[in-house]
């Protein structure tokens, strides 16, 4: 009998019932000597022409260069739940911003107590932020990513990359949750009635001061928007771990659609 038992969860295996969501490491070229690393998560026993909703994930700035270990971390809590990937199957981007690089343009002077952060976007993306939205737009192009339901999400460095990719690509994306990040006020405007935001952090952050989402959020109210804002009192620069374990996180992204 067990032997029996043994070779039908084999076959089982083999056809896919058991399978689970693997990372495929990959990177794509962004101009000269200018590499972006990354990994992909697609769905377990994903369909063939079938089209997918795409999570564009960034990582914060400590986690620059370290091969998406750190990243993972955070992220696979969220995305590896077997919940999470039978009930909203997706295609999950982690790219690997370099050392020394940056998700956003902002300025940051750490000579300064605190930290001082300048949001005044340039003209042009940092790179490493211009290629991480190129791959979601190749996997639109290749016709496994469904266009209407494209969302993004990031922490720290990757909160404001968050909301720098949106204010730069107003019509891309379905929803965005930027946490404990902040952003260039001039650039609500664009997209302050056409997407949903879920904006987090906490009062009590000592990297990334609160008030920057907190004006965030006002300048969308007051362009119009309707974002959904969380505050966790007494968390630090982690409130990740917070917005990580918000039961409806993953319900309220894929109730949008484009």
């Amino acid at each position: 009998m067990k032997k029996i038992l043994f070779l039908v969860c084999a076959l089982l295996i083999s056809i896919g019932v058991f399978s689970q969501a693997k990372f495929e490491k990959r990177e794509v070229a962004f101009g000269p000597d200018q590499t972006l690393p990354y990994q992909i998560l697609y769905p377990s026993n994903m369909e063939k022409g079938k089209k997918y909703p795409v999570i564009l994930f960034l990582h914060g700035a400590g986690e620059r260069g370290s091969d998406n270990e750190k990243q993972l971390t955070h992220g696979s809590k969220l995305f590896l739940d077997s919940n999470n990937q039978s009930t909203y199957p997706a295609i999950i981007i982690f790219p690997q911003c370099p050392a020394n690089s940056y998700w956003s343009t902002v300025k940051i002077d750490r000579n300064t107590k605190p930290t001082t952060f300048v949001f005044e976007y340039p003209k042009e993306p940092n790179w490493p932020l211009a290629a991480a939205v190129g791959i979601v737009k190749s996997l639109v192009k290749e016709k496994v990513a469904d266009k209407k339901r494209l969302y993004i999400m990031g922490l720290s460095m990757g909160g404001m990359g968050t909301f720098e990719a949106i204010s730069r690509n107003p019509k891309m994306f379905a929803a965005a949750a930027p946490i404990c990040g902040g952003t260039d006020l001039h650039f609500v405007k664009k997209y302050a009635k056409r997407l949903p935001l879920w904006v987090f952090h906490g009062d009590a952050d000592a990297v990334v001061p609160v008030r920057h989402s907190r004006e965030a959020v006002a300048a969308l109210k007051e362009a119009g928007g309707n974002p959904k804002y969380t505050e966790y009192p007494g968390v630090n620069h982690n409130s990740w771990d917070n917005a990580f374990k918000e039961p409806e996180l993953f319900s309220w992204m894929f109730s949008h659609k484009k």
